[in-house]
């Protein structure tokens, strides 16, 4: 660990360490059963204390600090294992604090999984202007386009970043995605394997209740939202480094064809020095990010760094491992290719 964490946050990481083995061997076990694996190591993230950690208090969670979910969300990533995505529930996002009808329509069923939210807040490069939204006085008639709105086309609803028309000032609203005037104009992937949607609003009516907050508070909660994601893509990444490591170690220290292990020489065992030292650099920025955000402080370029440095080393550590392994590394199926 590039910085001593305390007594509470080890646990912390063993109980993850728990739930990655479980995930491990419940994979191997039980490919067909997909519905049974999923309800249980969802019970399991549950009862290792996992699941609530990205959940308000208020709902019965225990609402994890940005230093723990650090911890838990790199150890969890350290198992290279998509099930692991599993331990925590849904998080409010943007939605935190609601009260009212959005609390009852929108976030009570999201937490609970019975709804998908998406965040729309990119426009495509060719849009005229920013989504806009004008208050009739009875409703807010929203217009415009968002593109790369991850899980678009699956979520009940979008939480949209507008611009209300008047005194200039962005907002978030909710909008249901089956709501008239609402179109997903595109579906796509990217490569990490994100699927995503472009979708439009042609004079779609939204009650303004769904308005989040008040006029002018709505960037302020999108780069909340947007912290807490480059915070969590950086801790995956560093954890992905760490997986990478020891399956790269256990190459090197194999016997190979040659008679003799690959560590045994020197050049080799130089690139997979300067592997260790990116993922070791990686995580010192990692934690340092999560340290000052955990403490209140005003972070946002420290956040916007480590998730560049983090994911950018990431990308060094797979191509060097690629290179250390050889060609069969880039085989349909090899992990490493994968990555």
């Amino acid at each position: 660990m590039p910085e001593s964490i305390t007594q509470e946050l080890q646990a912390l990481r063993s109980r993850a360490t728990q739930f990655v083995a479980l995930a491990n061997t419940q994979q191997q076990s039980r490919t067909a059963d997909r519905v049974g694996l999923r309800t249980e190591l969802i019970a399991a993230a549950k009862s290792l204390g996992l699941f609530a950690l990205t959940q308000p208090r208020e709902f019965g969670g225990t609402e994890a600090g940005p230093l723990a979910l650090t911890v838990a969300r790199e150890t969890l990533a350290a198992g290279n294992n998509p099930l692991t995505q599993l331990a925590f529930g849904p998080g409010p996002g943007v939605l935190a604090g609601c009260t009212g009808e959005v609390r009852e329509r929108y976030l009570l069923p999201m937490l609970q999984g019975v709804k998908r939210a998406a965040f729309g807040f990119t426009e495509p490069r060719n849009a005229a202007r920013h989504t806009w939204a004008r208050d009739d006085g009875e409703a807010f008639v929203i217009n415009g386009e968002k593109a790369y709105v991850t899980g678009g086309a699956e979520a009940d609803f979008i939480n949209v970043l507008v611009e209300l028309e008047g005194p200039s000032a962005r907002a978030m609203i909710i909008v249901d995605r089956t709501a008239p005037g609402v179109t997903i104009e595109e579906r796509f992937e990217s490569l990490e394997g994100g699927s995503h949607a472009r979708i439009s609003f042609r004079d779609v009516r939204v009650a303004r209740q769904q308005l989040l907050g008040a006029p002018g508070e709505g960037m302020p909660r999108a780069m909340r939202q947007i912290g807490d994601t480059r915070l969590l893509l950086a801790a995956q990444a560093c954890g992905l480094m760490l997986w990478i490591d020891e399956f790269v170690a256990r190459h090197l220290l194999a016997v190979h064809p040659s008679g003799e292990p690959l560590g045994k020489r020197e050049g080799v065992r130089l690139r997979y020095a300067d592997l260790r030292i990116d993922a070791y650099t990686a995580r010192s920025t990692l934690y340092r990010a999560a340290r000052l955000a955990d403490s209140g402080a005003n972070c946002v370029n420290e956040v916007m760094m480590a998730k560049v440095h983090c994911t950018e080393a990431l990308g060094r550590a797979v191509d060097t491992a690629i290179q250390l392994v050889g060609g069969r590394a880039l085989d349909q199926g090899h992990p490493l290719e994968k990555l």
